[in-house]
């Protein structure tokens, strides 16, 4: 009976190993370089065969933001592909102010990760500043390898119309002083969310902004961002989804500007959520995510 129970333990434990080893196989994770030299943190998880999804994080962020997206029933028939943007969690944080004020450096690396992926047609997810990224990239080079693209609470200018006024907290963020400069990252933190998150994940979020470079924290409120060439240029599918209470970036104007410059783009106000609508509302999201790319791959 003894024999019996402990083989049938070992049966359980090898099943368990066997189906870890298959979850550990589908997701990868390998640097890319951009052509500036900057070393990107890859990541890959879903389905390596499925249409591609690039996600692309905001300002103290890293690929751990996308946790809801990565584990998404909804979205494991996708290849879900993520990266450390420059100057954030485990990519390459160059301390010359060029690396980051130059848009151009930031739509290069997209186009890096993209060519080096060997991802045909992708959808690209920009959260935040990850939009005005995705802004430069369709700048640079228009939109011929990409299916369409979602901006998330996304930035479409640096402009004081569109972005919230927080004029103090994005001084001390770059602050000499590293206790000022923590606490105002804990801010920033807490005003991406009107549902805060449950502990553990905001204590994750704040040790992913603790990691941001402090060279790209100063540089980085000068970026240019090409958001008349890049939205006017643009012939694929544009949607944007914004919370109804960000704290960060004004969602009507942002819109509207958008649409002026480009009439096509489609928008979803998300009412419960602030400025991470991806994390408070996930199951929405990700439903509208699916939905997204699956009209956009069958054209």
């Amino acid at each position: 009976m003894q024999r019996r129970t402990f083989f049938r333990h070992m049966a359980a434990a090898a099943l368990f190993m066997a189906v870890s080893v298959v979850a550990n196989a589908q997701s990868r994770h390998y640097t890319v370089t951009a052509p500036d030299g900057v070393a990107l943190a890859v990541q890959e998880a879903g389905n390596a065969a499925g249409p591609p999804v690039v996600f692309v994080h905001g300002l103290l962020g890293s690929h751990l933001n996308w946790e809801a997206q990565l584990a998404s029933p909804a979205l494991q028939r996708y290849r879900l592909i993520t990266y450390d943007l420059r100057g954030h969690g485990l990519s390459g944080k160059p301390v010359d102010a060029a690396a980051y004020t130059d848009g151009r450096r930031w739509a290069d690396d997209l186009a890096a990760v993209i060519t080096a992926t060997g991802a045909q047609n992708p959808v690209v997810v920009g959260w935040s500043l990850g939009a005005a990224v995705t802004t430069n990239y369709l700048a640079a080079y228009g939109d011929a390898q990409i299916a369409g693209a979602v901006y998330v609470g996304g930035v479409i200018e640096l402009d004081p119309k569109q972005i919230a006024p927080h004029p103090a907290l994005y001084r001390d963020m770059v602050s000499p002083d590293l206790k000022t400069r923590l606490d105002a990252e804990r801010e920033f933190i807490g005003l991406c969310f009107a549902q805060a998150p449950d502990g553990v994940t905001f204590q994750r979020l704040l040790a992913n902004a603790a990691m941001a470079s402090f060279d790209m924290q100063a540089a980085v409120q000068s970026m240019t961002v090409e958001a008349a060439r890049g939205l006017r240029s643009a012939r694929k599918p544009l949607l944007l989804i914004y919370g109804a209470k960000d704290a960060l970036v004004q969602p009507a104007p942002s819109i509207d500007r958008a649409r002026a410059l480009n009439p096509h783009v489609r928008s979803k106000i998300y009412a419960a959520s602030g400025h991470a609508p991806f994390m408070e509302e996930a199951d929405r999201f990700n439903r509208d995510l699916a939905a997204f790319v699956d009209s956009v791959v069958t054209r």
